[in-house]
């Protein structure tokens, strides 16, 4: 099963001809908005996940209380199940569309873990958390160790980025692919995130930019966990969006097996 994150630019193509089984769209987008487009996606058989960027697990500005409630009612009229955002923080007074890395302490699993909490005793389900790409961090443990002793505590699912695992892997020099993922709890993980990034000459680092195929170490390792665990993957293709055909080309290969 592959998804694909729908993006405004697909908004004139046909739905039937997407070969994608179920989509991810922004909540933040859709609150108090036209929902038509999200109907005509549901009506054609292919389920509605929400994946957020503004809960900002990881800064120190109180839950919002108002906009869970708003994203409550959003899972309800779409019968989306999946609920999910980012384990960073994206700003407090301001939402700043950037995400921050926390320090990997047990301070900040307490902390963060109980802020997931407070979300899910708003929504009355659990959520996900997705790992994500750093270019610099501080801390006492391993991401993967940080990752899976927040979401033990806070009893929460992952929604695990394969590509931004491969990123930091590349900046940092630390834990390669296959490393981090035999550390993670397969039975947490809700689906999974895949994507393109490029080297960045500017800053000398490897650039989480949703803008180019996905690699196929990233790719395989997908396949693997999805015919291992039957968990889903869903394609990201936020910057420089391509066209239909080359979106359904990169589905294709999120669908073919591998030799195991």
């Amino acid at each position: 099963m592959a998804g694909l994150g729908y993006r405004a630019e697909m908004n004139e193509w046909e739905v039937s001809a997407i070969d994608a089984d179920f989509f991810e769209v922004a909540p933040e987008n859709w609150i108090r908005r036209d929902r038509t487009p999200l109907y005509q996606l549901i009506d054609a058989g292919r389920p509605i996940r929400l994946h957020g960027v503004s809960l900002s697990l990881g800064g120190t500005a109180p839950i919002q209380h108002a906009f869970l409630k708003d994203v409550r009612e959003l899972m309800r009229d779409l019968q989306a199940e999946y609920y999910s955002d980012h384990l960073a923080a994206s700003g407090d007074a301001h939402q700043l569309y950037d995400l921050f890395p926390v320090p990997f302490t047990d301070h900040e699993v307490i902390r963060i873990s109980d802020r997931i909490r407070e979300v899910q005793d708003v929504l009355g389900t659990r959520i996900a958390v997705e790992n994500t790409t750093y270019y610099t961090n501080i801390g006492d443990m391993s991401e993967a160790e940080f990752l899976m002793r927040v979401v033990e505590r806070a009893d929460c699912h992952i929604l695990l980025d394969i590509n931004n695992i491969a990123v930091n892997h590349k900046n940092h020099q630390l834990a390669e692919l296959q490393q981090f993922l035999s550390q993670v709890d397969m039975q947490r993980v809700t689906y999974m995130h895949v994507a393109g990034h490029e080297f960045d000459d500017r800053f000398g680092l490897y650039i989480d930019t949703h803008s180019q195929p996905v690699e196929n170490e990233t790719r395989e390792a997908a396949l693997a966990l999805h015919q291992q665990h039957d968990i889903p993957i869903l394609l990201e293709w936020d910057n420089d969006i391509p066209s239909m055909t080359t979106i359904n080309q990169q589905l294709s290969c999120l669908k073919t097996s591998i030799s195991m």
